[in-house]
């Protein structure tokens, strides 16, 4: 049986996640700052679609990206030499998770609702949340959003509207990581797109490890906005 979370209680341990679907570890509560917060801090996340309770996560193995593993293609290097996109950071946090919530082909809905979208927007507020943005001739071509804590950085969704306007964002992301000294991305599940930027599994336990050292960290000292005039075009 999977535990149904109440208000305040705890979620429980990782390794009681059932096998088959791989990694459901509980259902119910609810999205707000504190729950999401303390779900991401023990490598928890959720996912569910409309139709169901929220559902919490954590999928055995992981998929990561380590920032000093992002392999960073000869074409895409010259697309972002080219500076067909700006790219802009926290500028329209919303408005990337509208993107990336809109039908995508072989999919047949999506679990970023509009309760999600305000759950999120209010950890944006709060700064625990940021968007990289690919814009070109004044709109939002792409991007990615990802919630932090202490120097770990979690993806959560990309989007595209123009032909490589997710990936600029990426590079982008990897480069301000970079300077912030935030080694590890969680991509949560591995996908071919990410794999060809060295995305890959490592057994949850390890996920864990990384995951209380990192989360217990100092954030960075310079913020978000600093770090993205600073940091270069690609890693």
């Amino acid at each position: 049986m999977v535990p149904w979370l109440r208000s305040g209680s705890p979620f429980p341990p990782l390794d009681a996640a059932l096998d088959d679907p791989n990694g459901l570890l509980a259902a119910g509560g609810d999205l707000s700052p504190a729950r999401l917060l303390s779900a991401y801090r023990h490598g928890i996340f959720p996912w569910y679609n409309e139709a169901q309770p929220i559902l919490w996560w954590s999928p055995d193995p992981r998929t990561v990206l380590f920032v000093a593993e992002f392999r960073l293609s000869r074409s895409l290097r010259r697309v972002v030499r080219r500076r067909r996109f700006e790219v802009r950071v926290d500028t329209a946090f919303r408005s990337v998770m509208a993107g990336c919530a809109e039908p995508r082909s072989g999919q047949s809905g999506t679990w970023i609702t509009p309760a999600v979208i305000d759950a999120y927007t209010v950890l944006h507020r709060q700064g625990h949340a940021h968007s990289v943005e690919a814009w070109y001739d004044g709109k939002l071509a792409g991007g990615l959003y990802g919630v932090t804590i202490g120097r770990m950085f979690y993806g959560e969704s990309m989007f595209a509207r123009e032909t490589d306007a997710s990936k600029v964002a990426l590079v982008k992301l990897v480069a301000i990581l970079g300077r912030l000294g935030m080694p590890l991305i969680d991509c949560q599940q591995e996908t071919e797109h990410l794999v060809r930027f060295g995305a890959r599994p490592v057994a949850r336990r390890v996920f864990a490890d990384w995951l209380s050292r990192l989360v217990n960290s100092p954030e960075p000292a310079e913020d978000w906005t600093a770090a993205a005039r600073a940091a270069p075009d690609q890693p």
